[in-house]
Parts: structure tokens; sequence; C-alpha cells
């Protein structure tokens, strides 16, 4: 009687296991498949649950009482424990396996400490091509240091500060180089720039050559939303902490890309999100999309502080060649000294080199373009470099191994004629003493 009744609970939730499976036949967009799969998983989960639960109750197996120690490792907050695995007992069998070994308390996991640097991106030490876009922009006038390959794009202020705004069409710019049917992106280069997803936005769409000029077959196309990217070839990657509710009223996301002879990641503000250690392609240009803008359904797109910029040499390798290293990528607000999110991706290499030599001592020096007065960028560049001693020695330095001074625009190293030489003139210097 126990078998046949055994054979009909099978029957009955093997049936219903059939009717959960998911059609996801032919190429879906991979977030869509992924989702699937995962509602199926789900279903499937949850039948053998009650499969087990059923065949359990046949044979008159009591439920186990809240806290005891078969149950721990499931009901444990520590994030150590592994939730619903069958963790096997001291003589090898499982914890769940036989009546025998029912009793036999479950194996805790073992403790690891981690350490892992999800935000590892430090600019290039040139910039090579930089756009805010400039103040002196004409509102409702096409971006000056762009070129257009379909769409329509315009300046616009939004909260006192010039953007590209992306209209309508899917549209597509490229830097405006003299070079650009050329390959101008170096072996080691960076990218990076903010981006503004409107509310119901799709993605925008960021392709490592020049749409326009450069005529190859491949695209090398990135597909970028606030919270997941999907690179040339691969599978799409979503933040670890970000669900599709993020964004859902528009946000500004700070978009990062390092490319390393060969070796391409790709962050979404402070988190890396893409590490691929051999891409195939050979990046030559850039080109960025804002695919399915549109004014007329309250969608523009927006741009800012776009830099591309060619690196870099090992801090450490720079530090014993030329007695300093030169930092483009520590950032400031306008006219303050308050450091910018992005700052802490070269600080926390400064902070992680004095670690690993404690010997090693600096004199933390700023610099400034040749915008403002003299006097006020003297000031500036004394109270940035003391924002990021203070930064240091919060993090852990001693205080006594930093010291701090300002240059303002009496030491420039590149021309304040273009907005590449300013970028280059405002920069923080690490002096070895």
């Amino acid at each position: 009687m126990k078998t046949l009744l055994i054979l009909s609970f099978c029957l009955v939730f093997l049936g219903t296991t059939a009717q959960v499976k998911v059609d996801v036949g032919g190429k879906v967009e991979n977030t869509a498949n992924k989702r699937a799969n995962q509602k199926t998983d789900e279903a499937i989960d949850k039948t053998f649950d009650k499969l087990e639960e059923g065949i359990g109750s046949l044979f008159g197996k009591k439920k186990k009482k809240k806290g005891s120690p078969s149950t721990a490792a499931t009901e444990s907050n520590d994030p150590n424990s592994i939730k619903g695995q069958d963790l096997p007992g001291p003589d090898g069998t499982s914890a769940t396996g036989t009546a025998a070994a029912a009793d036999v308390p479950a194996q805790k996991a073992p403790e690891m400490n981690m350490a892992w640097s999800k935000f590892d991106f430090v600019p290039g030490d040139e910039v090579i091509f930089e756009d805010g876009p400039d103040s002196m922009e004409e509102n409702g006038e096409f971006p000056s240091r762009w070129d257009l390959v379909g769409g329509q794009v315009e300046i616009a202020n939004v909260n006192g500060e010039n953007v590209i705004m992306f209209i309508e069409g899917s549209p597509m710019i490229i830097p405006y180089l003299k070079n650009s049917s050329e390959d101008y992106l170096p072996d080691v280069f960076t990218v990076e720039f903010d981006m503004y997803t409107p509310k119901g936005g799709n993605r925008f769409q960021f392709y490592l050559t020049d749409r326009k000029n450069q005529r190859t077959s491949k695209s090398q196309e990135l597909q970028i939303t606030p919270i997941r990217v999907n690179p040339p070839n691969g599978n799409s990657v979503e933040h670890s902490s970000r669900d599709h509710s993020y964004c859902e009223n528009g946000c500004w996301t700070r978009v990062s890309l390092a490319y390393t002879k060969g070796k391409l990641k790709v962050y979404l503000d402070d988190t890396r999100l893409i590490n691929i250690p051999h891409y195939e392609g050979n990046p030559s240009g850039i080109t960025i999309q804002a695919y399915f803008a549109s004014m007329s359904d309250q969608k523009p797109f927006y741009l800012k502080n776009i830099r591309i910029a060619k690196g870099g040499v090992k801090y450490y390798d720079r530090v014993l060649n030329d007695g300093k290293i030169v930092c483009n990528g520590i950032r400031f607000d306008v006219n303050k000294t308050t450091l910018k999110p992005e700052s802490m991706g070269p600080i926390n290499k400064i902070y992680q080199l004095m670690q690993k030599k404690p010997d090693l001592k600096f004199s933390v020096e700023g610099h400034t373009d040749a915008d403002g007065e003299d006097t006020k960028n003297q000031t500036l560049s004394e109270g940035r470099a003391q924002a990021v001693v203070n930064q240091l020695v919060q993090m852990g330095i001693s205080a006594d191994r930093l010291s701090s001074k300002g240059y303002g625009e009496s030491k420039p190293v590149d021309n304040n004629a273009s907005p590449e030489g300013k970028a280059n003139n405002r920069r923080v210097e690490f002096i070895k003493l």
C-alpha cells in the first residue's frame, strides 16, 4: 500500500514539474533568459520540496524542531553558513541521507578572510580628449567637440551646468578629431563619462570603434544601463546591489572603462562589473549612442564629463623611475576642495602602495589650470592637496608620512588653450620625500 501511495505522489508531482518548464526557445536577451530560468528553477525547487515532505510524512518522519543542530546551517544568519546545502557529517555520510546520520550535527563552513577590490579604476595620466561640455557652449546648438553619426543631439543646461542632450532618433555621436579615421586609442587607455538615464529610458550603447570614420566588421558594442553591462560578445553582468527598481525615476551613473593591452574592465560608479582578461577585439575609437532617446516621450538622455586618457605606468614604477606620481584622476567639485567619489580609485592605489612600503613618504602637491584669478587658484590648490592628505590619514596612513603644498597655476605641464591641456594641468602630484 505504501509503495502505491509513493508512486502516486511521484506521478502527481512529476506531472506538476512537467507543467512548470519554461520554453525559452530562440535567442532572447540574456537578462530575460536569466529571469525565466530563475523562475523555472524556483518552481521546480518548490515542487521537489513538496515531494520530499509528502514522502517523509508517509514514513512518519518527524519535523525537526526549530534550532536543532541539524537545521543550524539553514536557519543561521551567519554569512559563512551555506543555506540549504546537504553538508557531510564526520563519517562522510550525508546529514539527511540516512536515518542513522540524521542526528549528526552539520559541519559549519570554514571562515573565509577575503580581500577583494572591486573598484581599482585609475584614470590614464595623459588626457587625449576632454569635454565637459564647456560652459561657453551655446544652448540649443550641436556640441562643438563632437561629430554626428545620426539622430538629434544638442547642448542643454540642466541644474545649472551644460550637458549633451540626446533628443530623438537613437542619436549617435563621435569625438571630433583630426585623425578619427585612424586607430587613435593607445594600447593602454581609459574612458570615463557621466550618463543620465531618464525614467522609462532604455540604455546607452558604447562602441570601441568610430562608427562613422572607421569601417570595420566588428562594432565592439557595449550595452550600458545603470544596473547592468553587456560586453561585446559576452553575457550581461548585473550590479550586485541594484535591481530593476533602481533608477526607476531617472538617475546619473558614472561609467569608467580601462583597457590595458588586451585586458578590459568596465565599472558602474564604484563597482567593477566587467573584467575580461583577454579581449579579442581591437579598440580603435569610440562612439556613444542613446538607444530610443525621445523628447516627445519625455525621455531625453544626457551626457557630461567625458574623458579619454592614455595611461599608464604602475604607481610604484613611477616612484622608482621619476620620484613622483602624477594623478589626473583625483577630482574635486568645481571651485571647491571636496573630493569627488571617482577620486577614490587613485587614492586607494596610493594607500595600498604606502601600506606595502612603510618607509615611503610623500609631499602631496596641488595644481590648477589658468582659469580664474591667480590668488584663488593658489588657495584652491592648497586646500585640495590638504583634502587628499586628510583622506589618506583618515584611511590609516600616519600623518607624519604626508605633507601638503599648493602651486596654483604656476607650474603647468601643458597649454591652457585646450580642454585637454587644462585637464592635464589640473592634477595632484605625490613627490617622494
